[in-house]
């Protein structure tokens, strides 16, 4: 059935500033639009900042084809300690072993490029037998966590500071799929190095298609919702979406919305998502072409 949610639709690029979570974000959103479906495009934790991309209305609907983004940070890195959550809000224990050099980090870089197994933080929303791992770690218990496998695509130094020579700091760019805790890269390059290392400061620079340079300040989406302006800062429900465009007329877009599957001459073009437009240039659906064949996955116009 088409979604008739009434209200503005389309992406909201946040700039996140630490503190507030992605679900407040989300919440505060949903409050000045007065649209009820309202989502996000990927967690940040609260001290994190950067990218948020927040999606309202029918836009909803496909945020699942952006989970899978790749997303790029700036990660400010402490080495010579431990950390519990491994970031700055867990209990921190020094160690005492000669800090790295600059060299030595960048070194021990290369061995996390590309494809790593990689263990979730003990402090992760990853469940468990049925449990968040958080809620096993703050009952003093150990998850029992898994390797995962993902991509680092780019990783490297970009900022150095050790004017505490026992504590340096080092500031790393990261481009990496999604599912990638920047917070494990931390603590296992402390390890590798055999001085402790843990997550100071986390900005997200880009979520897939989303980039810092156009996201807008919570102050600025907070002015702008409350005196209606939201259209002026929502993006179109389909950006980012590189799925070949197709244009149905009316009658084809009717039996469309019904969901019935039509002989359509794109289908002879090829396989996969594609995006359907009506005679307006209006966002109608996402369709499957198959086998000769546009088959509808999601319909927003009737």
């Amino acid at each position: 059935m088409p979604d008739r949610t009434p209200g503005p639709t389309g992406i909201l690029v946040v700039a996140k500033e630490p503190g507030p979570t992605s679900h407040d974000i989300v919440a505060l959103v949903r409050r000045l639009t007065g649209v009820k479906r309202v989502g996000h495009g990927g967690t940040l934790d609260p001290f994190a900042a950067g990218v948020l991309p927040v999606f309202v209305g029918q836009a909803t609907r496909l945020v699942e084809y952006h989970m899978a983004d790749d997303k790029e940070y700036r990660a400010l890195v402490c080495l010579g300690a431990r950390s519990t959550t491994d970031d700055l809000d867990g209990e921190l224990t020094p160690t005492d072993q000669p800090a790295p050099t600059r060299a030595q980090v960048e070194e021990a870089l290369g061995g996390f490029r590309g494809q790593i197994e990689q263990v979730p933080p003990d402090y992760s929303a990853v469940r468990v037998q049925g449990r968040k791992a958080y809620e096993l770690a703050r009952h003093g218990e150990k998850p029992a966590l898994r390797p995962r496998r993902v991509t680092i695509h780019r990783l490297e130094v970009t900022g150095w500071d050790d004017a505490d020579p026992a504590r340096p700091v080092t500031t790393l760019e990261i481009a990496c799929s999604a599912g990638t805790y920047i917070r494990a890269l931390a603590r296992d390059l402390g390890e590798r190095l055999g001085v402790g290392a843990y997550l100071g400061a986390l900005t997200r620079t880009a979520s897939g298609p989303f980039r810092l340079e156009q996201a807008r300040p919570l102050s600025e989406v907070r002015v702008a919702l409350t005196e209606g302006g939201a259209t002026d800062l929502l993006l179109p429900a389909d950006t980012g979406l590189d799925f070949p465009e197709v244009t149905l007329d009316a009658a084809e877009l009717a039996h469309f919305a019904r969901g019935q599957q039509l002989r359509h001459e794109a289908a002879k073009a090829g396989e996969g998502l594609v995006r359907v437009f009506d005679h307006t240039g209006r966002l109608a659906a996402i369709g499957r072409l198959h086998q000769g064949v546009l088959a509808p996955e999601k319909v927003f116009a009737a």
